[in-house]
């Protein structure tokens, strides 16, 4: 799927990330996306919802898709830090950066998201 579309005053691009169907409720899985597969994203289905941020804890870069959701946070492995999910909002110590989130669509069963085309920065 090549559609792009604006990110501020950037152009992203929609990556396919996953089938609806490889992420159960209340769960998260990792994905490498990108030409390269230069961006690690976590895939979250939250009551129902699909979520994505960055996979790495901002505190020591922990991958987060290992993690555990708890409610709407994820718990980082490595020192249970937590994030809202939808916003990326650092919640507890010892985590005080917030996660980098990123838009998703769903379209005929695949979650799509939307990733800065970095050439632009």
């Amino acid at each position: 799927m090549e559609e792009f579309e604006m990110i501020g005053t950037k152009p992203g691009k929609w990556h396919r990330a996953a089938a609806t169907s490889n992420i159960e409720d209340d769960d998260v899985l990792g994905v490498l996306l990108g030409d390269q597969g230069e961006h690690e994203v976590a895939l979250y289905k939250i009551q129902g919802n699909f979520y994505a941020t960055a996979d790495r804890c901002t505190h020591q870069t922990a991958r987060l898709s290992d993690g555990l959701v708890i409610d709407d946070c994820i718990e980082c492995p490595l020192h249970q830090g937590r994030f809202h999910v939808p916003t990326g909002k650092a919640k507890n110590a010892p985590v005080s950066i917030d996660l980098k989130t990123y838009p998703v669509k769903v379209e005929q069963d695949v979650i799509y998201v939307l990733i800065e085309d970095t050439q632009f920065d």
